[in-house]
């Protein structure tokens, strides 16, 4: 009888942090001791709290031990799964290890991280094995298909997902149930089901990881759709880059149509679907519907101009729902439990829950789902612990390279589609990054903005030349060669490019930098005006030197510096020649006296 699971992380980044081993630990250790009838080991997705992996959680009084490694799996065998005793030193605590006297045990939902979260779309991970279509059934899986299926008409399914409130998660909140109804309305002799998995946005994992851990929730999803909009067909598309993804994905719908869940006559009611997986190149600009579906059908993924819409032509010339990952993964919720359920949780015009990546300057890095108008310092502070190292908290870049900045006067704003979109923000696919002090906000923009110029896929000019031009100016502002004229310059043309290009990605790539601009202008003029860096990062900026009443003369810093450009001798000052200096910051790190400092 099993009395106990150990339920181990499977997800990209606790894979990466080694966890395949500490399965295989946990199982040779447990056979070692005679426990494997009693102890059940469980690969899971994707817990959430990605920075303290890998993870492993036992229960069940549900102890949290982060950063496992394999020499502590015999610890934790011979200590917890035999004698009962919880092994402290590898406890998660919400209290900072510097200050705390004792160890808190306390459950996963009661930690400062979980306990603001309602988990809809990330429901199942971190909670089953994603493999495992049994598990999956277990939480209610495919009931709400069978229940749309035997209950419920395809008009009664698209109301109850436009009574829901549900909007696309991917990033310009479309009401999901009128999409749905606009391809219902269309007759076709074919119609198609696509689900963007092609999550682009750097910093952004939240797709990936509900496809690592619960991937049936968007096969039974999809059905769903195809059974409302009246499609016998679908496609996930998925980047190659994720092979974990993939192989469960795969793994998922092979698992559905053994069970009867997808193919002919699902659940004897006359209704045929299958679905099939599309491997993507790893081109931003395939985000976007129609790009994406350019691909799908085998041709380099550029953008179609609309009308006529994916619902009326889209994949392979027919009628066409496209939603993503996070999208569909509410849809099974919803159907099985109301649309109240959902509509219920969020604001007036945001219902529902939303997934961010949360990352950047904060303790907490990890995946994070919570109600719609939760405010930024809820998510910064409470769930994401702070800033690290006492810093002061800058701003936040909401929706990736199609975004923008929040500044700290912004802390309180209520988290919804409405209330970023009227700051020069945008919710986006939920990449949320955080910025400290010593952040560049012109370094920031040119970074996202690098990042557009080398995915836009060249098809109309104001994308691939507009953008390049933008970049060039923010080069010449960083590198302390622009003029206030530049400023002028750089305003009009990122309105232009909004204004003029083909798809979203071009119309929203000035984004960062009119929202930098706007919240921030004081640095840009800086940069133009003083010469001068006003967060030191810029390097071309910068003038490194050292304090003589605080230079010891160790000479630590001039054997580090890689191109000789600091001189002095053994017990007296020493000095940095500016035209040497390649600003690498290398002596800073040495030095242990602060003597060294950039302007």
């Amino acid at each position: 009888m099993i009395r106990s699971q150990v339920l181990i992380c499977g997800g990209t980044g606790c894979t990466s942090s080694g966890s395949k081993v500490l399965i295989k630990e946990f199982e040779d250790r447990i056979e070692e001791n005679g426990l494997s009838d009693e102890i059940k080991i469980v690969r899971t997705g994707c817990f959430g709290l990605c920075a303290l992996g890998p993870v492993v959680i036992v229960y069940p009084d549900g102890t949290f031990y982060s950063r496992v490694q394999k020499e502590d799996v015999a610890e934790i065998v011979s200590e917890h799964l035999l004698k009962g005793r919880i092994v402290d030193r590898l406890v998660y605590s919400d209290i900072d290890e510097k200050v705390k006297d004792e160890i808190q045990h306390v459950s996963l939902n009661d930690t400062n991280f979980y306990k603001s979260q309602k988990r809809v779309a990330l429901r199942n991970c971190g909670v089953i094995n994603p493999e495992s279509i049994d598990e999956y059934i277990a939480m209610d899986g495919y009931a709400a298909l069978g229940k749309a299926l035997t209950e419920m008409t395809p008009d009664e399914v698209i109301q109850t997902i436009k009574d829901s409130g549900l909007r696309g998660r991917g990033g310009g909140g479309f009401p999901t149930g009128l999409k749905w109804s606009f391809t219902a309305k269309n007759e076709a002799d074919q119609k198609y089901v696509v689900c963007n998995a092609d999550e682009g946005d750097p910093g952004a994992f939240m797709d990936r990881s509900v496809l690592e851990g619960d991937p049936h929730c968007i096969v039974e999803a999809m059905a769903i759709c195809g059974y409302a909009t009246g499609a016998s067909e679908g496609y996930i598309y998925v980047r190659a880059e994720y092979p974990i993804a993939v192989a469960r994905l795969q793994k998922a719908i092979e698992d559905a149509r053994a069970y009867g869940l997808l193919g002919k006559n699902i659940f004897d009611s006359g209704f045929d679907f299958d679905l099939f997986v599309r491997l993507g190149a790893g081109a931003f600009v395939c985000g976007e519907e129609t790009a994406l579906m350019t691909s799908i059908e085998g041709n380099r993924g550029e953008p179609r101009p609309r009308p006529p819409y994916p619902a009326v032509k889209g994949l392979f010339g027919k009628p066409t729902t496209e939603n993503n990952v996070e999208t569909f993964a509410n849809v099974p919720q919803i159907i099985l439990h109301g649309a109240e359920f959902f509509n219920s949780m969020g604001t007036e015009k945001s219902k529902g829950t939303k997934v961010f990546a949360l990352g950047g300057k904060i303790h907490n890095t990890g995946l994070v789902e919570v109600p719609m108008g939760t405010t930024l310092r809820e998510i910064v502070e409470n769930i994401g612990g702070g800033i690290p190292n006492g810093k002061k908290f800058k701003a936040a870049q909401t929706g990736g390279p199609s975004g923008g900045c929040i500044p700290a006067s912004m802390l309180d704003i209520e988290i919804d589609y409405d209330n970023l979109v009227s700051q020069g923000a945008m919710m986006g696919s939920g990449g949320l990054i955080v910025m400290d002090e010593d952040t560049c906000m012109v370094d920031i923009a040119k970074f996202f903005l690098e990042f557009t110029v080398d995915e836009s896929c060249g098809k109309c000019t104001p994308c691939r030349v507009g953008t390049k031009r933008l970049y060039e100016i923010l080069e010449k502002i960083t590198s302390g060669n622009g003029t206030l004229e530049d400023l002028d310059m750089m305003e009009k043309l990122c309105h232009y490019i909004k204004d003029n290009s083909l798809c979203g990605l071009g119309q929203t790539a000035p984004n960062p930098v009119l929202s930098t601009y706007k919240r921030f202008r004081e640095e840009y003029v800086a940069h133009v005006v003083d010469k001068k860096c006003p967060a030191g990062v810029c390097k071309k900026l910068l003038t490194i030197s050292i304090e003589a009443d605080k230079c010891k003369g160790c000479t630590a810093c001039a054997r580090v510096c890689p191109v000789g450009a600091i001189s002095g001798t053994v017990r007296n000052p020493h000095s940095i020649d500016p035209a040497k200096c390649i600003k690498c910051g290398a002596c800073m790190e040495k030095c242990k006296f602060g003597a060294i400092v950039k302007k």
